[in-house]
Protein backbone atom coordinates (compact mmCIF):
# COMPACT_ATOMS: atom_id res chain seq x y z
CA UNK A 1 0.00 0.00 0.00
CA UNK A 2 1.42 3.59 -0.79
CA UNK A 3 2.14 6.10 1.58
CA UNK A 4 -1.22 8.60 1.73
CA UNK A 5 -1.12 11.90 2.71
CA UNK A 6 -1.92 13.89 5.55
CA UNK A 7 -4.93 15.11 5.97
CA UNK A 8 -6.21 18.68 6.64
CA UNK A 9 -8.94 19.94 8.73
CA UNK A 10 -11.85 21.73 7.17
CA UNK A 11 -13.93 24.89 8.85
CA UNK A 12 -16.89 22.03 8.59
CA UNK A 13 -15.11 19.73 10.61
CA UNK A 14 -14.46 17.48 7.59
CA UNK A 15 -11.16 16.38 5.85
CA UNK A 16 -9.09 17.65 2.81
CA UNK A 17 -6.08 15.43 2.29
CA UNK A 18 -3.21 17.20 2.19
CA UNK A 19 -1.76 17.05 -1.77
CA UNK A 20 -4.47 16.02 -4.88
CA UNK A 21 -3.78 15.54 -8.68
CA UNK A 22 -4.89 18.45 -10.74
CA UNK A 23 -6.92 17.49 -13.86
CA UNK A 24 -6.33 20.35 -16.05
CA UNK A 25 -5.14 20.45 -19.94
CA UNK A 26 -5.62 16.66 -20.29
CA UNK A 27 -6.27 15.45 -23.61
CA UNK A 28 -8.75 12.66 -23.67
CA UNK A 29 -7.60 9.47 -22.54
CA UNK A 30 -5.03 11.11 -20.49
CA UNK A 31 -6.56 12.10 -17.88
CA UNK A 32 -8.76 8.42 -17.33
CA UNK A 33 -5.11 7.17 -17.17
CA UNK A 34 -3.47 9.79 -14.49
CA UNK A 35 -6.78 9.33 -11.94
CA UNK A 36 -6.53 5.85 -11.96
CA UNK A 37 -2.30 6.27 -11.75
CA UNK A 38 -2.76 9.07 -9.03
CA UNK A 39 -5.44 6.39 -7.13
CA UNK A 40 -2.35 3.53 -6.96
CA UNK A 41 0.49 6.00 -6.05
CA UNK A 42 -1.87 7.05 -3.05
CA UNK A 43 -3.85 9.88 -3.94
CA UNK A 44 -7.13 10.47 -2.41
CA UNK A 45 -7.85 13.83 -3.52
CA UNK A 46 -8.87 14.66 -7.13
CA UNK A 47 -9.22 17.75 -8.68
CA UNK A 48 -11.46 18.78 -11.48
CA UNK A 49 -13.98 21.41 -12.99
CA UNK A 50 -16.34 21.04 -15.70
CA UNK A 51 -14.33 23.86 -17.90
CA UNK A 52 -11.71 21.37 -18.18
CA UNK A 53 -14.22 19.17 -20.16
CA UNK A 54 -12.87 15.98 -19.18
CA UNK A 55 -15.31 15.35 -16.07
CA UNK A 56 -17.18 11.98 -17.70
CA UNK A 57 -13.02 10.45 -18.10
CA UNK A 58 -12.78 11.02 -14.64
CA UNK A 59 -15.79 9.69 -13.47
CA UNK A 60 -14.95 6.61 -15.43
CA UNK A 61 -11.34 6.04 -14.27
CA UNK A 62 -12.94 6.46 -10.28
CA UNK A 63 -15.76 4.08 -11.21
CA UNK A 64 -13.09 1.56 -12.37
CA UNK A 65 -11.08 1.86 -9.50
CA UNK A 66 -14.04 1.95 -6.88
CA UNK A 67 -15.09 -1.74 -9.33
CA UNK A 68 -11.78 -3.34 -8.56
CA UNK A 69 -12.07 -2.41 -5.03
CA UNK A 70 -9.27 -0.06 -5.24
CA UNK A 71 -10.63 2.47 -2.70
CA UNK A 72 -14.18 3.22 -1.34
CA UNK A 73 -16.29 6.30 -2.79
CA UNK A 74 -15.70 7.75 0.93
CA UNK A 75 -12.42 7.75 0.77
CA UNK A 76 -11.49 9.90 -2.39
CA UNK A 77 -12.08 13.68 -2.00
CA UNK A 78 -12.97 14.69 -5.17
CA UNK A 79 -13.46 18.88 -6.03
CA UNK A 80 -15.24 19.93 -8.80
CA UNK A 81 -16.04 24.46 -9.74
CA UNK A 82 -19.11 26.31 -10.97
CA UNK A 83 -18.00 27.88 -14.42
CA UNK A 84 -18.60 31.21 -14.85
CA UNK A 85 -21.18 31.48 -17.51
CA UNK A 86 -23.36 29.50 -14.92
CA UNK A 87 -23.33 32.29 -11.78
CA UNK A 88 -26.92 32.82 -12.31
CA UNK A 89 -28.81 31.73 -9.04
CA UNK A 90 -30.71 29.71 -10.96
CA UNK A 91 -28.67 27.93 -12.71
CA UNK A 92 -26.33 27.01 -10.18
CA UNK A 93 -28.24 23.58 -9.00
CA UNK A 94 -28.66 22.44 -12.02
CA UNK A 95 -25.33 22.91 -13.31
CA UNK A 96 -23.53 21.01 -9.96
CA UNK A 97 -26.53 18.25 -10.82
CA UNK A 98 -24.54 18.20 -14.48
CA UNK A 99 -20.87 17.61 -13.16
CA UNK A 100 -22.51 15.10 -10.68
CA UNK A 101 -24.03 12.80 -14.09
CA UNK A 102 -20.83 13.51 -15.72
CA UNK A 103 -18.65 12.47 -12.64
CA UNK A 104 -20.91 9.17 -12.23
CA UNK A 105 -21.07 10.63 -7.92
CA UNK A 106 -23.89 11.34 -5.88
CA UNK A 107 -22.36 13.89 -4.51
CA UNK A 108 -18.83 15.92 -4.79
CA UNK A 109 -16.47 16.76 -1.24
CA UNK A 110 -16.34 20.40 -2.41
CA UNK A 111 -17.72 22.23 -4.98
CA UNK A 112 -16.26 25.41 -5.92
CA UNK A 113 -16.75 28.96 -7.57
CA UNK A 114 -14.82 29.06 -10.32
CA UNK A 115 -13.83 32.60 -10.53
CA UNK A 116 -15.67 35.59 -8.53
CA UNK A 117 -16.92 37.07 -12.13
CA UNK A 118 -19.58 35.39 -14.32
CA UNK A 119 -19.46 35.50 -18.18
CA UNK A 120 -22.88 35.83 -20.27
CA UNK A 121 -24.25 32.74 -20.20
CA UNK A 122 -24.62 30.32 -23.23
CA UNK A 123 -22.62 27.08 -24.41
CA UNK A 124 -19.25 28.90 -25.28
CA UNK A 125 -17.04 28.24 -22.49
CA UNK A 126 -15.19 31.61 -23.26
CA UNK A 127 -17.30 34.15 -25.18
CA UNK A 128 -15.34 36.72 -26.25
CA UNK A 129 -15.42 39.77 -28.20
CA UNK A 130 -11.87 40.43 -30.30
CA UNK A 131 -10.29 38.60 -27.14
CA UNK A 132 -11.99 40.37 -24.58
CA UNK A 133 -14.39 37.86 -22.32
CA UNK A 134 -18.06 38.80 -22.56
CA UNK A 135 -18.76 39.31 -18.71
CA UNK A 136 -22.33 40.16 -16.71
CA UNK A 137 -22.15 41.97 -13.18
CA UNK A 138 -24.44 38.61 -11.48
CA UNK A 139 -22.93 39.22 -7.88
CA UNK A 140 -21.31 36.36 -6.36
CA UNK A 141 -23.06 36.81 -3.48
CA UNK A 142 -26.42 35.45 -5.30
CA UNK A 143 -24.19 32.68 -6.34
CA UNK A 144 -23.18 31.67 -3.53
CA UNK A 145 -26.88 31.43 -1.91
CA UNK A 146 -27.37 28.62 -4.40
CA UNK A 147 -23.98 27.22 -3.57
CA UNK A 148 -25.33 26.79 -0.19
CA UNK A 149 -28.41 25.06 -1.71
CA UNK A 150 -26.21 22.78 -3.48
CA UNK A 151 -25.22 21.59 0.03
CA UNK A 152 -28.73 21.55 1.33
CA UNK A 153 -29.25 19.37 -0.93
CA UNK A 154 -26.81 16.96 -0.40
CA UNK A 155 -25.02 17.33 -3.83
CA UNK A 156 -21.99 19.09 -2.22
CA UNK A 157 -20.28 17.68 1.25
CA UNK A 158 -18.72 21.41 1.11
CA UNK A 159 -18.65 24.47 -0.42
CA UNK A 160 -15.54 26.92 -0.87
CA UNK A 161 -14.51 29.64 -3.71
CA UNK A 162 -11.39 30.20 -6.17
CA UNK A 163 -9.66 33.35 -7.34
CA UNK A 164 -11.14 35.19 -4.80
CA UNK A 165 -9.28 38.25 -2.97
CA UNK A 166 -8.98 39.32 0.84
CA UNK A 167 -12.02 42.01 0.04
CA UNK A 168 -13.78 39.86 -1.93
CA UNK A 169 -13.76 36.66 0.63
CA UNK A 170 -14.61 39.61 3.55
CA UNK A 171 -17.81 40.51 1.73
CA UNK A 172 -18.90 37.15 1.21
CA UNK A 173 -18.33 36.01 4.72
CA UNK A 174 -20.19 39.00 5.85
CA UNK A 175 -23.44 37.00 3.89
CA UNK A 176 -22.83 33.68 3.93
CA UNK A 177 -24.95 31.50 5.90
CA UNK A 178 -22.37 28.42 5.22
CA UNK A 179 -18.80 29.60 5.15
CA UNK A 180 -16.43 28.88 2.29
CA UNK A 181 -14.23 25.90 3.44
CA UNK A 182 -11.45 26.93 0.66
CA UNK A 183 -10.05 29.27 -1.85
CA UNK A 184 -8.21 28.01 -3.88
CA UNK A 185 -5.34 30.09 -5.70
CA UNK A 186 -2.77 30.06 -7.98
CA UNK A 187 0.38 29.44 -5.51
CA UNK A 188 3.81 28.59 -5.93
CA UNK A 189 7.55 30.04 -5.40
CA UNK A 190 7.31 32.76 -8.19
CA UNK A 191 3.64 33.94 -6.67
CA UNK A 192 3.88 32.38 -2.99
CA UNK A 193 0.42 34.65 -1.86
CA UNK A 194 1.62 35.02 1.93
CA UNK A 195 -0.66 37.88 2.36
CA UNK A 196 -3.59 36.49 1.52
CA UNK A 197 -2.93 32.58 3.01
CA UNK A 198 -2.08 34.58 6.32
CA UNK A 199 -5.70 36.63 5.89
CA UNK A 200 -7.86 32.56 5.08
CA UNK A 201 -5.91 31.06 7.73
CA UNK A 202 -6.94 34.33 10.32
CA UNK A 203 -10.28 32.73 9.02
CA UNK A 204 -10.36 29.40 9.14
CA UNK A 205 -10.12 29.34 5.24
CA UNK A 206 -7.92 26.54 3.91
CA UNK A 207 -5.73 26.98 0.56
CA UNK A 208 -5.42 25.33 -2.19
CA UNK A 209 -2.88 25.72 -4.36
CA UNK A 210 -3.03 25.65 -8.15
CA UNK A 211 -0.25 25.33 -10.58
CA UNK A 212 2.15 25.15 -7.45
CA UNK A 213 4.82 23.80 -10.38
CA UNK A 214 4.27 27.42 -12.28
CA UNK A 215 3.14 25.39 -15.20
CA UNK A 216 6.46 24.58 -16.48
CA UNK A 217 5.21 24.22 -19.97
CA UNK A 218 4.45 28.09 -20.24
CA UNK A 219 7.06 29.95 -21.07
CA UNK A 220 8.52 33.24 -18.71
CA UNK A 221 7.94 36.68 -19.59
CA UNK A 222 11.00 38.86 -20.56
CA UNK A 223 13.27 35.14 -21.15
CA UNK A 224 12.87 34.46 -17.09
CA UNK A 225 14.14 30.74 -16.45
CA UNK A 226 10.94 28.40 -15.72
CA UNK A 227 10.74 27.30 -11.52
CA UNK A 228 11.65 23.74 -12.13
CA UNK A 229 14.92 25.13 -13.61
CA UNK A 230 15.89 27.72 -11.29
CA UNK A 231 19.54 26.97 -9.80
CA UNK A 232 18.61 27.74 -6.54
CA UNK A 233 15.53 25.18 -6.66
CA UNK A 234 18.15 22.61 -8.21
CA UNK A 235 20.93 23.06 -5.51
CA UNK A 236 17.98 22.36 -2.93
CA UNK A 237 17.16 19.22 -4.87
CA UNK A 238 20.39 17.67 -4.77
CA UNK A 239 20.79 18.84 -0.62
CA UNK A 240 17.52 17.03 0.07
CA UNK A 241 18.20 14.46 -2.39
CA UNK A 242 15.07 14.85 -3.77
CA UNK A 243 13.54 16.26 -7.81
CA UNK A 244 13.19 20.47 -7.74
CA UNK A 245 9.38 19.52 -8.23
CA UNK A 246 9.11 17.64 -4.39
CA UNK A 247 10.88 20.57 -3.20
CA UNK A 248 8.50 23.52 -4.93
CA UNK A 249 5.75 20.97 -3.77
CA UNK A 250 7.22 20.23 -0.30
CA UNK A 251 7.93 24.67 0.07
CA UNK A 252 3.94 25.20 -0.85
CA UNK A 253 2.84 22.78 1.46
CA UNK A 254 5.37 24.09 4.30
CA UNK A 255 3.47 27.74 3.30
CA UNK A 256 0.24 26.13 4.60
CA UNK A 257 -1.65 25.16 1.43
CA UNK A 258 -2.40 22.13 0.06
CA UNK A 259 -0.72 21.98 -2.98
CA UNK A 260 -2.74 19.83 -6.22
CA UNK A 261 0.33 19.68 -9.15
CA UNK A 262 -0.89 18.14 -12.65
CA UNK A 263 0.57 15.13 -14.17
CA UNK A 264 0.05 12.98 -16.73
CA UNK A 265 3.36 10.99 -16.35
CA UNK A 266 3.29 7.63 -14.18
CA UNK A 267 6.76 8.53 -12.72
CA UNK A 268 6.08 12.11 -11.81
CA UNK A 269 2.30 11.63 -10.76
CA UNK A 270 4.12 9.02 -7.97
CA UNK A 271 6.99 11.30 -7.51
CA UNK A 272 5.06 14.33 -6.47
CA UNK A 273 2.84 12.69 -3.42
CA UNK A 274 6.00 11.77 -1.75
CA UNK A 275 6.87 15.00 -0.29
CA UNK A 276 6.01 14.09 3.37
CA UNK A 277 8.89 12.57 4.53
CA UNK A 278 11.26 15.27 4.41
CA UNK A 279 11.16 18.71 5.73
CA UNK A 280 12.65 21.89 3.79
CA UNK A 281 15.09 24.06 6.97
CA UNK A 282 13.56 27.43 8.16
CA UNK A 283 16.18 28.89 6.24
CA UNK A 284 15.37 27.25 2.93
CA UNK A 285 12.29 28.02 3.16
CA UNK A 286 13.30 32.08 3.53
CA UNK A 287 15.33 31.21 0.59
CA UNK A 288 12.54 29.70 -1.47
CA UNK A 289 10.29 32.66 -0.37
CA UNK A 290 13.28 35.64 -1.77
CA UNK A 291 12.25 34.24 -5.64
CA UNK A 292 8.73 35.52 -5.26
CA UNK A 293 8.14 38.14 -8.06
CA UNK A 294 4.19 38.55 -8.02
CA UNK A 295 3.96 36.28 -11.40
CA UNK A 296 1.03 34.64 -12.23
CA UNK A 297 0.67 32.52 -14.74
CA UNK A 298 -2.97 32.87 -14.99
CA UNK A 299 -3.72 36.38 -14.82
CA UNK A 300 -7.39 35.59 -17.05
CA UNK A 301 -6.98 39.20 -18.05
CA UNK A 302 -9.49 39.26 -20.82
CA UNK A 303 -11.75 39.66 -17.71
CA UNK A 304 -9.99 42.50 -16.04
CA UNK A 305 -12.85 45.02 -16.58
CA UNK A 306 -15.19 43.33 -14.67
CA UNK A 307 -15.84 44.94 -11.50
CA UNK A 308 -15.29 41.51 -9.86
CA UNK A 309 -12.07 41.01 -11.49
CA UNK A 310 -9.89 39.67 -8.31
CA UNK A 311 -6.29 40.71 -9.11
CA UNK A 312 -6.53 44.52 -9.26
CA UNK A 313 -5.95 44.52 -5.05
CA UNK A 314 -2.76 43.76 -3.63
CA UNK A 315 -4.06 40.20 -2.39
Amino acid sequence: MPPLAPTVKLNNGRDIPALGLGTWQATPGEVREAVKHAIDAGYRHIDTAAVYRNESEVGEALQEKFKEGAVKREEVFVTSKLWNTCHRPELVVPTCKKTLADLKLDYVDLYLVHWPFAYKEGDEFYPAENGIAITTDIDYLDTWKQMEECVNLGLAKSIGVSNFNSKQLSRLLEAATIKPVINQIECHPYLNQKKLIEFCKQRDIVVTAYSPLANPSITMPAGGLPLLQNPKLKLLAAKYKKTVAQVVLRYVFQLGTVPIPKSFTKKRIEENIRIFDFELSNDDVTDISKLNKNYRVFPHAQAKHSKYYPFHDEF
